[in-house]
């Protein structure tokens, strides 16, 4: 637990300070004495790195995005009227946990309720019973998903939008307050049924608290109650690790979108959450290309060296199916994870900071006594001077034993390297490299 009060810094002054691309949603929630974990208690996910999301409702079966509702003004009775369609016989979740274990990934985030209000689980709490159970599948898919997760290793996240477009009162909560009071009570109390009916929740990642749309999750604090809501999730889940959107602090921060990510080492937990496909939505939609292999080989480098998680989505489709391209390009991502897995898993970003335009850059990671170098661009790394640092290298190895030459400031590579997204050289220090844990940092909205 941090000894003294953390230091303010604005969203300005953290892009000034590492010359970063990132965007934190949320700056500025609500803090509240004793809802933070301790660096102990993170430490989990940290180490984890690796995570896989994943987006699929109702939205799914017309495959325009998951705003569709939203964004066409469909008619509510029209929209509701798609769970009599939701109902896909030959979905297996067990085909998606085993898909994020080939990933990589150790947790996973499923959507269990988005904007639009349908509710993947049998939830008592649901406005107008808007739910799998009560419509066509008649399945509790978060109950399938928590089981699913536990018998893979996996640690269960459950994403929650406290907003629901189906409320008048969201659009105008001041104008409408008893409206907006009912889609209030919907969140408290289903966020309530996460948390006490499937056994540990290990991440609540929450998105949309803003209101009508404007502001932010923190601009919308006032009607929401973080803090009480947030209390009530520590008293069933105290050390569930939980997301900014809520209009509360939270546990890390979020970048948001497939974006490069640029600029220094982040001194705060955070995490990277991209599609696999092109961005454009999370949700389904047909022929959305898939991102190639370097460029997402070069996204998980660039986070987990500036001391990041990568939480990568995938979207099924009406069926629950992924396309092959999706399963191919995961497991392909997946094969080059494990074969890596040493420089990823349990490491720290650092401590050589990443220089933005030099593609052989010093790009690290660290584990105790060891330090792995990312190289990107072989032919660029060959003029690359080793900062200083207190440790000594006594030994330096690519990952597969080969040796190479070195010294303090400089390592020289074999010849013949096949072309790689990523070529890794571990470093073996004189001591562990120890670097205190950052001073808690709490980033507000100001400018």
């Amino acid at each position: 637990m941090a000894t003294k009060p953390p230091r303010q810094m604005t969203g300005a002054e953290l892009r000034s300070m590492l010359k970063s691309s990132v965007n934190f949603k949320s700056l500025g929630g609500v803090k509240c004495e004793g809802l933070k974990l301790t660096f102990e208690d993170m430490q989990w996910w940290r180490d984890a790195k690796i995570g896989m999301f994943f987006h699929w409702g109702l939205y799914s079966i017309l495959g325009r995005g998951e705003w569709v509702y939203h964004n066409e003004k469909l008619p509510k009775a029209e929209y509701e009227g798609l769970a009599h369609e939701f109902e896909p016989q030959d979905f297996s979740m067990t085909e998606l946990t085993s898909l994020a274990t080939d990933f990589g990934a150790k947790y996973m985030v499923m959507v269990t309720r988005h904007h639009d209000g349908f509710a993947l689980w049998d939830s008592p709490g649901s406005y107008e019973q808007f739910t799998t159970m009560a419509t066509a599948s008649k399945r509790d898919f978060v109950r399938e998903y928590s089981e699913a997760c536990q018998s893979a290793g996996l640690k269960v996240g459950f994403y929650y939008s406290p907003m629901d477009w189906r409320f008048p009162g969201y659009f105008d909560p001041k104008g409408l307050p008893e409206n907006a009071a009912l889609m209030k009570k919907q969140c408290y109390d289903q966020v309530e049924e996460l948390c006490t009916s499937y056994g540990p929740v290990d991440i609540l990642w929450y998105d949309g608290g803003w209101l009508n749309h404007s502001g932010s999750d923190t601009t919308s604090a006032w009607f929401w109650e973080p803090e009480k809501l947030n209390s009530m999730v520590r008293k069933h889940q105290p050390k569930a690790v939980i997301n900014p959107r809520s209009g509360w602090e939270g546990d890390f921060y979020c970048d948001e979108g497939s974006h490069p990510i640029s600029g220094g080492i982040i001194p705060v937990p955070w995490e990277k959450n991209m599609c696999i496909n092109s961005g454009a939505s999370w949700g389904w939609m047909e022929d959305d290309p898939v991102t190639g292999f370097d460029d997402l080989v070069h996204m998980l480098v660039n986070v987990i060296c500036r001391d990041g998680n990568w939480l990568v989505n995938v979207a099924p489709d009406r069926n629950g199916k992924l396309s092959v391209e999706v399963v191919n390009r995961v497991k392909e991502i997946g094969a080059w994870i494990k074969a890596n897995g040493e420089s990823i898993y349990n490491t720290r970003g650092g401590v050589y900071e990443p220089v933005d335009g030099v593609f052989g850059s010093t790009r690290s990671t660290t584990n105790k006594n060891h330090m792995y170098l990312h190289i990107t661009d072989l032919k660029a790394f060959a003029d690359i001077v080793l900062p200083t640092i207190p440790e000594q290298i006594i030994s330096a190895n690519l990952l597969d034993g080969t040796s190479c030459a070195f010294t303090q400031s400089k390592i020289t590579l074999p010849d013949g390297l096949p072309s790689s997204p990523d070529t890794i050289v571990k470093l073996i220090m004189n001591r562990d490299i120890i670097r205190e844990e950052s001073e808690e940092i709490y980033f507000t909205r100001r400018e």
